[in-house]
């Protein structure tokens, strides 16, 4: 499709969800809202034609260039965060495994979303299955597009995650990621790595091999709000476990480590140290930043969207400049704030070729990656024009 064309299609695309979030969508809580989102996903992934339909309005995309990133190559620089693709949560493993052999859908959007935004990654999943926290655990700031949680991590655990993606292997989109978290609250370096070891495992025996692995290092939205592992020698132990288990298994499957913002330059160069010598391939900055929850100062919560942008941006130029004194072979994937093509430019103007984004489907709608790409397409063909012009 001519590029113009698909910019103004997408153009409208976007006007009409912006009128439909201020009539409708805004006028839930954030808590109704996403379990509405969650529900309709469920709903549509009844009938398989929903994909198709899907699949043709990821046709509306001005269309990229194939990207090679983090020892993966991507068809947009556009991925959709972990976050929304992790599933329901169950109190224990048996529970979670009974509703996969009963045919349930417990990974809601697993099949709408890779049709609709492309590049996904699906989790955090931790060993074992996570109710997630109680009460309210969902904000959002219209007037800086942010958003804020303390999910806690609520998954139906790795084995019944790959039990459930396994038997739907024939079906799983061309790219994605699988992220895997430490359960919050294990503070024992031993049983941290049998846990992303087991979890690693129970997705490669289910025959699901993901385009790429990411560590999640970082997650500041569970109940006892941990600071993450990202110590220098966690960091070592636990990225180099899973990258021996996937050579001793002879996998080409690279990993990524998703990493805090708000740490110092040196502590981010120590990381990127230490991605380098074990064979990370990529690191995703930055998760969430933990802030006091609306109303409630002694209760933290992630914030995303355009309230982390700074941060993450901070993270992600420090992180390049530790790449550039030490000659790391890491590539650097920016998540944070990217909510049109004026914040992903900002990164792309530190070296950055793809991101991650999950605000941007609140504020931009399902097909916030499309439209970003054909803002980033537009900004682009009016560089050219004035370059044509100046040469002239």
């Amino acid at each position: 499709m001519n590029r113009k064309r698909a910019g103004r299609r997408l153009q409208l695309v976007a006007a009409a969800y912006s009128a439909w979030n201020r009539y409708l969508f805004f006028r839930l809580s954030p808590q109704r809202a996403h379990d509405a989102v969650i529900g309709s996903l469920r709903l549509l992934e009844r009938n398989r034609a929903a994909a198709a339909v899907a699949r043709k309005l990821r046709g509306l995309s001005p269309g990229s260039v194939t990207i090679e990133v983090g020892g993966a190559r991507l068809s947009s620089p556009l991925i959709l965060a972990a976050g929304l693709l992790k599933g329901d949560g169950f109190a224990d493993e048996a529970e979670a495994l009974r509703a996969v052999a009963a045919g349930r859908n417990i990974i809601p959007g697993w099949r709408i979303m890779p049709a609709l935004a492309g590049p996904v990654e699906f989790g955090s999943f931790t060993r074992q299955p996570r109710l997630g926290n109680e009460g309210t655990v969902l904000w959002r700031e219209a007037e800086s597009r942010s958003t804020q949680n303390r999910v806690g991590l609520r998954n139906p655990g790795a084995r019944a995650a790959a039990r459930f993606l396994g038997d739907r292997r024939s079906q799983l989109p061309p790219e994605f990621g699988i992220n895997i978290a430490v359960s919050p609250g294990v503070t024992e370096i031993d049983q941290q790595e049998r846990e992303v070891v087991d979890s690693l495992d129970f997705f490669l025996d289910a025959g699901v091999h993901p385009t790429w692995f990411t560590l999640n290092l970082s997650c500041p939205n569970t109940e006892d709000d941990p600071q993450g592992f990202q110590l220098e020698s966690e960091t070592k132990r636990l990225c180099g476990a899973l990258i021996a288990r996937l050579r001793d298994r002879g996998l080409d499957i690279p990993l990524w480590a998703k990493i805090s913002p708000g740490l110092d330059a040196e502590q981010y160069g120590a990381l990127m140290r230490v991605f380098h010598e074990v064979g990370v391939k990529a690191v995703v900055a930055t998760n969430t930043m933990p802030r006091p929850t609306p109303g409630a100062d002694s209760e933290s919560a992630g914030v995303g969207g355009g309230a982390l942008f700074a941060d993450a941006l901070d993270a992600v130029r420090k992180l390049y400049e530790a790449r550039r004194r030490g000659g790391y072979d890491v590539d650097v994937i920016a998540c944070g704030g990217i909510l049109d093509g004026a914040s992903f430019d900002a990164y792309r103007a530190l070296g950055v070729k793809a991101g991650q984004y999950w605000s941007a489907l609140v504020y931009r709608g399902p097909m916030a990656a499309a439209i970003i790409e054909s803002e980033l397409a537009q900004d682009e063909h009016e560089y050219e024009a004035v370059r044509r012009e100046s040469l002239a």
